[in-house]
């Protein structure tokens, strides 16, 4: 009995010194580990846990739960020292894991990650939160690893654990950590999980990331990702979706990040000026001028800063006097500049609309026409030297109608919509040169891209070209439709009115004409033309009282209709 008794105490003995030892390694990598506390928006307490440090950089790993919803966070070290958490790295909701950035000194320990994964059966270690001088481990066992892709495990253990010690870093026997401790789902359980701390380091932030749910449910500021492509996405991407506040300091990260890089200094200048914030134009042009400084893609640049000076000059209206930097002529010399080093279409286009806004319709028209020889050439590019042939002086429509043909025969049928604006430039263009029957013929594909949202004006507009070619039915259905469309409008009601006349419609048009006066009884040509039908129709009374009305109205075309009906 007293020898089974003693075997019983030498086993616990044997368990306790296998559950609680103290590795040689453990008080030299007790510094990685610290205690978390994450605030909300209101700065309130919304919770307390723990992470560990990774690397020398400042880059450490907790539970995402500790974070999700917090608007700042803080670590206090083994040493009592605060930091705060400057920005999240990346998150993973569904493995309850983040990783993120805090300040450090080049004394700060840090833990060195696992080369190997742990084996089943391996004694692992649980290295706690201490501000104590002696630190002791938990051991288990690992019972199961399961792969997760990417060289990443989660890990089953023989070990009880609790709430207060959820990422803490699980380690091997040399002190390299495999991962990190998760919840446990009962504090009875004897069975833990960790997940791999490799999958935590392998964490990232992308260009895509503003949209990712774990890491948008997180106050803090996020990380930019590691190459400047990349990071230049995520920070156009998240230009909408911050505060003033926010967006500049992660321009000024992105600057810090890449000093060599034209896109922080532009991308700044940019904000300030699409937003119209007038008080820092002084800091934009700064930049502008920065951008062209420290790039070695000069033509690239002046590009850029010619388009973001043309498009702020385009969009102050004629009452506000613009920033005196921001010339046409600026932009113009840049661009002009980048030409000279780089005759790409790119820089050739935005030359033709510097040129095209100044009103020098001639030199647009040889820019637009200097990219329709490259193989930017598009329909936007042949309407671009289309309307600047138009309003070249002396120029000759013919040879406008024909840029339009080499627009239009750009797009594939059957045709999209993007299409329909320049088959409705074309219809005007040849109505104008008075080739109506092809410009219906335009008109006509024009609604057969748009169908029914074919508006009145429309309708109206196609009517006055069929009348000049005799299409009288076709005229008098789409009056009829326009008028159906804008029945008050008093333009189109007196056209119907005309074109039933035309046709010697006389009813319709007596009625087209009284809408017309009943919905402006300022109409001279409405009472005109509403005698005149009257006339027709034998009501010389209520016709010359129209009349009258129409001269006492300034008619100048009604006295030949007095003197012929009312006399």
């Amino acid at each position: 009995m007293k020898k089974t008794i003693w075997t019983l105490v030498c086993c616990m003995l044997t368990q306790f010194t296998v559950a609680q030892v103290t590795p040689k390694w453990a008080e030299k990598a007790k510094k990685a580990v610290f205690s978390i506390v994450t605030y909300d928006k209101n700065n309130q307490i919304k919770g307390t846990g723990n992470g560990f440090y990774i690397d020398a950089k400042g880059t450490a790993l907790s539970d995402f739960s500790l974070f999700e919803g917090a608007e700042r966070a803080v670590i206090i070290n083994a040493d009592g020292k605060q930091s705060d958490v400057t920005s999240i790295s990346g998150a993973n909701s569904m493995y309850d894991i983040v990783k993120f950035v805090t300040p450090v000194d080049k004394k700060q320990i840090t833990l060195t990650l696992a080369m190997q994964p742990a084996k089943v059966g391996e004694t692992v270690y649980l290295l706690p939160y201490s501000t104590q001088k002696a630190t002791t481990c938990q051991t288990g066992k690992v019972t199961a690893v399961d792969s997760i892709g990417n060289n990443s495990f989660y890990y089953t253990l023989e070990m009880k654990t609790t709430e207060k010690i959820v990422s803490c870093p699980i380690m091997n026997a040399a002190g390299q950590v495999l991962g990190m401790i998760q919840k446990n789902a009962s504090e009875e359980s004897t069975e833990s999980y960790a997940i791999g701390a490799s999958y935590g380091a392998a964490l990232s932030v992308s260009a895509l990331s503003m949209n990712d749910a774990a890491l948008s449910s997180i106050g803090i500021k996020k990380t930019l990702p590691d190459t400047e492509e990349q990071a230049f996405v995520f920070l156009h991407m998240s230009s909408s979706m911050m505060s003033e506040e926010d967006y500049l300091e992660l321009i000024q990260d992105f600057m810090n990040k890449f000093p060599n890089s034209y896109d922080g200094y532009l991308q700044r200048a940019l904000y300030f000026i699409e937003n119209k914030k007038a008080d820092r134009y002084a800091q934009a042009n700064e930049d502008l001028e920065k951008a062209i400084e420290i790039s070695n893609k000069k033509a690239e640049v002046k590009h850029h800063v010619a388009k973001a000076i043309y498009a702020y000059r385009v969009s102050v209206p004629e009452s506000e006097t613009p920033y005196e930097s921001w010339t046409y002529e600026r932009a113009l010399n840049l661009i002009q500049e980048a030409v000279k080093e780089d005759p790409q279409g790119l820089y050739l286009q935005l030359e033709g609309d510097i040129l095209f806004a100044q009103k020098n319709y001639a030199e647009a028209f040889n820019s637009f026409d200097r990219v329709n020889k490259t193989t930017m050439a598009s329909p936007v590019t042949f309407y671009s030297a289309a309307k600047a042939k138009q309003l070249t002086e002396g120029s000759d429509i013919n040879e406008v109608i024909a840029l339009m043909d080499s627009a239009i025969v750009r797009f594939n049928k059957p045709y999209i919509s993007e299409a329909a604006p320049y088959f409705y430039e074309r219809a005007t263009l040849k109505a104008d040169a008075k080739k109506y029957r092809e410009a219906v013929l335009d008109y006509n594909q024009f609604e057969e891209i748009v169908g029914s949202n074919a508006s009145a004006a429309f309708y109206f507009e196609r009517e006055q070209v069929e009348m000049q070619c005799r299409m009288y039915k076709q005229a008098l259905d789409d009056i009829n439709k326009a008028a159906e469309l804008a029945p008050d409008n008093v333009d189109v009601m007196l056209e119907k009115g005309a074109v039933h006349l035309r046709v010697n419609q006389v009813d319709e048009a007596l009625a087209a004409f009284q809408k017309v006066v009943s919905l402006d009884n300022q109409s001279a040509a409405g009472y005109r033309l509403l005698g005149y039908a009257q006339a027709l129709k034998k009501m010389k009374k209520e016709a010359c009282a129209n009349f009258d009305k129409a001269k006492a109205l300034g008619d100048e075309l009604v006295d030949k209709l007095i003197e012929k009906y009312c006399k």
